[in-house]
Formats: structure tokens, sequence, C-alpha cells
């Protein structure tokens, strides 16, 4: 498949991390994602309803980001890719990427992130 809707940067407050500290303060979460479904119908009938309304995607990211803590943000992935694939039942294949900006590690980075395909 060679259609998707790509979300990048969705940007929510959450309290996910294996250290105390994250768990009382939390931090911000950017998550990407790709949803992966066919495209043909909804490009050819201009008709919402052939798709999957990204505005409605980006409310799941954003619940679950701020939703039930977490030790590992491969866990958070996993929980967003689970609930995209089954409200949205048009997506085949889900991308999702946590990336984590202020991780509590001892050295400067640019990014820390986890990426799975379901």
């Amino acid at each position: 498949m060679k259609d998707s809707i790509n979300l990048i940067g969705v940007k929510a407050f959450g309290y996910h991390g294996v250290l105390k500290d994250e768990r009382i303060h939390g931090q911000d979460f950017l998550v990407d994602v790709i949803l992966y479904l066919d495209l043909k119908t909804a490009s050819e009938s201009d008709d919402l309803v052939s798709t999957v309304n990204y505005a409605d995607a980006v409310d799941v990211i954003v619940e679950e980001v701020r939703g039930e803590p977490v030790d590992l943000i491969e866990r958070l992935a996993e929980r967003i890719a689970k609930r995209l694939k089954g409200d949205f039942s048009l997506i085949n294949q889900v991308t999702v990427t946590v990336h984590k900006p202020h991780a509590p590690v001892d050295a400067e980075f640019k990014d820390i992130s986890v990426t799975i395909t379901r």
C-alpha cells in the first residue's frame, strides 16, 4: 500500500517514564503517525467517509499520550497503534513514532524515539 495519511509532530503532555520524577512532573511527547490505507475512493469521491478524518486520529493520539501512564514509550506507541487500528477500520497498517524530547539521559541529544509498525 503506497497511500498514506501522515500526522507529524503531534504534541501532547503525559506522565510516562520509569523515573518517579517523570511520573510526578510529566513532560511533552511528540508523536508521528503514518496511516496506510487505500485513498483511491476518497480521492475520486471527495467524501470524508471514504477516508480517515485526521482530526479524529489526532484526538486519539492526544488521548493516549494524556492517558494512563506507562513506563516505556514502546508501550505508548503500541497503545496508540492498537487504538488507531481499532477505531478506524480503513487503516491497513500504521507506523507510530513516539519522541521523548526531554528524556532523562546524561548527555545532549537531538532526539530519542521509538518506532513501531503494526
